[in-house]
């Protein structure tokens, strides 16, 4: 049995669920401003004030009376006791905190949970590359794989989820950097983890940031693997559930 790995909040499990240690206290958000804060009314009538660990623009995650879910730390450390987590548009929780994200794809890399990229003996964090870090190193020998991992919540409608929700000049980077991986003779892969339920297919944003569209395009097409997983969101837990399809074309 694996060990759970214990998280600010959360933890772990061996099924590759995040599992919240304290309930999640439900409430309504107001307003989002300043990017990282937020301001919500508890169910129990208190208002709040919460940190939002989402440097993204958020469309499609968020609407004034939306219900939410928020995490409470008590660190004296902490400036905000209450973390934003997820928001509920009515039909699927959404993960919003995408500090989560890579914590995920770890754990299930790390235990062979994504199939493609399980035939790897070891794997490191953050590994420098150029003028920036790749989220994940595989090795398996001199088998090499980079992995850069992305937070995935844009809805585009009938199905669709898009990548990203603004423009991205640290992403665009990111998949230059994957196309000379390849071409100098490793494995590279761009792996989507996708916080929402309401969606079943992914495509890159091409109207949101064309130059991340067209550099995704140009890296698959140079042998940059992208990799697609839908979670499925509770305020109890958040599951990397299922592998979901993707289409280059506008």
């Amino acid at each position: 049995m694996i060990e759970a790995l214990k998280i600010e909040g959360l933890f772990l499990s061996e099924k590759q669920m995040v599992q919240y240690t304290e309930k999640l206290l439900t409430g309504t958000i107001s307003n989002r401003y300043k990017r990282f804060l937020s301001d919500i009314t508890l169910d129990n009538g208190e208002e709040i004030n919460a940190h939002v660990p989402n440097t993204g623009s958020m469309k499609t995650c968020w609407g004034v009376d939306w219900k939410v879910a928020v995490s409470f730390h008590d660190n004296p450390k902490r400036k905000l006791k209450y973390t934003l987590e997820m928001t509920h548009n009515g039909k699927t929780w959404i993960g919003t905190n995408t500090h989560l994200t890579n914590k995920l794809a770890f754990e299930a890399v790390k235990r062979h949970l994504i199939k493609e990229l399980s035939d790897y003996d070891d794997i490191k964090k953050e590994v420098k590359i150029g003028d920036s870090r790749i989220d994940l190193l595989l090795t398996k020998g001199d088998k090499k794989c980079y992995v850069e991992v992305k937070n995935v919540t844009l809805d585009a409608g009938d199905g669709l989820v898009t990548f990203p929700d603004s423009v991205t000049t640290r992403g665009q980077k990111h998949l230059r950097e994957l196309t000379q991986i390849v071409k100098n003779g490793d494995r590279a892969c761009m792996l989507y983890i996708v916080q929402r339920e309401d969606v079943d297919r992914f495509a890159p944003a091409f109207k949101i940031d064309p130059e991340y569209a067209k550099l995704l395009t140009e890296a698959h097409k140079a042998g940059v693997e992208i990799l697609v997983y839908r979670c499925k969101v509770t305020p109890k837990e958040v599951v990397v559930d299922k592998q979901l399809h993707y289409t280059l074309t506008n």
